[in-house]
């Protein structure tokens, strides 16, 4: 395993032994508003600081990109984390045991590691760039699926601005109807690590965040899979959108997404 790999898999693990401990006791998780149907808590921000002061152990001149603490400078510029600490909250508030840990490092603005951590399932989803992905240590490959007939598809739902709903479900109505079927199950880090293990044939989703989906994009190229934006761009990092999973599955959702 690569070393900081290694790091990030330590992180990953301390910040899920945090998570299981407050999914099993509600009354320490402080929920608190941060929008419309966006919430943290206060487990939220004891993970990410977990995985970061992990981290700095091992590299303090590096730096971070957490969806709760923001940007944090770094002397050392090529390298950079992208932390979700509990991708999958508003599970975690209901008591549905589906969300996960994600970690990505970005070296000189190119994905080169990758952990996807499900702390209730104990699976562990990582990858290193040109080296493959892996589930507990076992490599796993993208479907092969060759078009949308019959593919178990999953996608997110644009919650948190309700106005796109309308575009989004033109969109939807046209691919459930050639799809086998569709999941929307509350966290993209796990969707996209589905995605890379072949559980899911393809994800689409936007309004989505670097921290949701930064992890996920490593696991799903180093697994065989295609990742794009909505207009089939290979770049979708940062834009807000993100289609993903077996390559002509790609291209179909593509074509109706753009």
């Amino acid at each position: 395993m690569h070393p900081m790999l290694n790091i990030a898999v330590r992180a990953a693990r301390v910040a899920g032994t945090i998570i299981a401990r407050g999914f099993e006791n509600h009354s320490e998780q402080g929920t608190e508003s941060k929008g419309s149907n966006d919430y943290v808590t206060k487990i939220d921000k004891d993970a990410e600081q977990a995985i970061i002061q992990k981290i700095q152990q091992s590299y303090p001149d590096h730096a971070f990109m957490g969806e709760e603490s923001g940007e944090i400078e770094g002397s050392d510029k090529d390298f950079q984390w992208i932390i979700d600490p509990l991708d999958g909250t508003t599970n975690f508030i209901k008591g549905i045991p589906h969300f996960a840990v994600s970690i990505a490092l970005l070296y000189k603005g190119r994905l080169d590691q990758a952990v996807v951590f499900d702390p209730i399932r104990g699976e562990l989803f990582t990858a290193s760039r040109g080296k493959g992905a892996q589930l507990n240590g076992y490599r796993i490959r993208a479907s092969k699926s060759k078009d949308l007939n019959e593919t178990v598809l999953a996608t997110g739902l644009p919650f948190k601005d309700k106005s796109q709903f309308g575009e989004y479900a033109l969109s939807l109505n046209k691919i459930f109807h050639e799809c086998g079927d569709i999941r929307r199950a509350g966290s993209a880090a796990l969707d996209m690590a589905y995605v890379a293990a072949g559980r899911h044939d393809g994800y689409w989703e936007k309004g989505i965040k670097p921290w949701d989906i930064a992890a996920g994009e490593l696991l799903v190229r180093e697994s065989g899979g295609l990742v794009t934006d909505f207009k089939g761009g290979n770049d979708p990092l940062f834009k807000g959108e993100i289609v993903a999973g077996a390559p002509r599955v790609v291209q179909a959702l593509v074509k109706h997404l753009k």
